[in-house]
């Protein structure tokens, strides 16, 4: 593939996830389904351009979307997790299995906590009490659970990219 071509497969895809990213803020309850469609809309750059770019127009959507987008837990969800997952998701998968899912929920149990620091020390929203925190025990499985759904979701929109869309779709334009 061109630079040129390149540069403006990455600028429109930076553009389509803003898009989706700015759509959080006018339809109720996508807080959570259209960041992790604004990581996948990155799957094509990392395959096509390489890890390198993919991460650049990642930053340039995360630094865009703090300015532009309206729903703050949407772009914090994209920026601490569905925003670079997606790209990084095949290198996990060079590990063996075991090994992978333990990196990758470490990954994601790490972000929660990191969540969580930030909403108790730079937020300064209060500690719940013991019933809450049964309450947040079953959300943090349930949470999981979730992640595992979507790390298989972003392995089966990488192989449909590679095995369809790229030979029928993408090479026929280009």
């Amino acid at each position: 593939m061109k630079q040129s071509t390149r540069v403006a497969v990455g600028g429109l895809s930076a553009a389509i996830s803003l898009l989706f990213m700015f759509m959080t803020g006018m339809i109720p309850f996508s807080t959570y389904i259209l960041p992790a469609a604004s990581g996948v809309v990155l799957i094509g750059i990392a395959q096509e351009s390489g890890t390198k770019t993919a991460l650049l127009v990642y930053a340039a959507v995360s630094l865009l979307g703090l300015i532009i987008v309206p729903d703050r837990q949407a772009i914090l969800l994209f920026i601490l997790l569905l925003g670079y997952y997606p790209i990084l998701q095949p290198y996990f998968q060079r590990f063996p299995r075991m090994i992978a899912l333990f990196l990758k929920l470490m990954l994601f149990n790490l972000v929660i906590l990191l969540c969580y620091l930030l909403m108790k020390y730079v937020f300064l929203i209060p500690d719940a009490g013991d019933v809450v925190k049964i309450a947040m025990i079953t959300f943090l499985a349930m949470a999981n659970f979730s992640f595992l759904l979507h790390d298989r979701f972003i392995s089966m929109a990488i192989t449909i990219y590679l095995k369809w869309f790229r030979p029928k779709i993408l090479r026929t334009l280009l």
